[in-house]
């Protein structure tokens, strides 16, 4: 059974840091290029980072980059958001996602993933 689970979210102050989790299973997930989206209330998803199968390549929203990193550890079958600097506006609930084959150009677009995990919260308050 294919299934992604993130883990790592919790209540953090501004400033702080989060290092979030996307543990795959039913399938080898370095096959996969894997994103992280956040969904905040009243809000549309949105795409936060995604890092490709093969080069690793990583693709960054700019309301996120040079504060979160991505990386992906195909030994673990696990992929990490780091996410830094943390601000009131990044508490969402982050999911993540895992795509067998898309357009890089639109790595942020849900409908490019075919896996999708439940879902970690996180709230950024003090």
């Amino acid at each position: 059974q294919v299934q992604l689970v993130e883990s790592g979210g919790g209540l953090v102050q501004p400033g702080g840091s989060l290092r979030l989790s996307c543990a795959a299973s039913g399938f080898t997930l370095g096959y996969y290029a894997i994103g992280w989206f956040r969904h905040a209330p009243g809000k549309e998803r949105e795409g936060v980072s995604c890092i490709t199968s093969n080069e690793g390549t990583t693709y960054y929203a700019d309301s996120v980059k040079g504060r979160f990193t991505i990386s992906r550890d195909n030994a673990k079958n696990t992929v990490y958001l780091q996410m830094n600097s943390l601000k009131p506006e990044d508490t969402a609930v982050y999911y993540c996602a895992a795509s067998i084959s898309f357009f890089a150009t639109s790595w942020y677009e849900t409908y490019e993933y075919d896996y999708w995990g439940q879902g970690t919260r996180v709230t950024v308050s003090s």
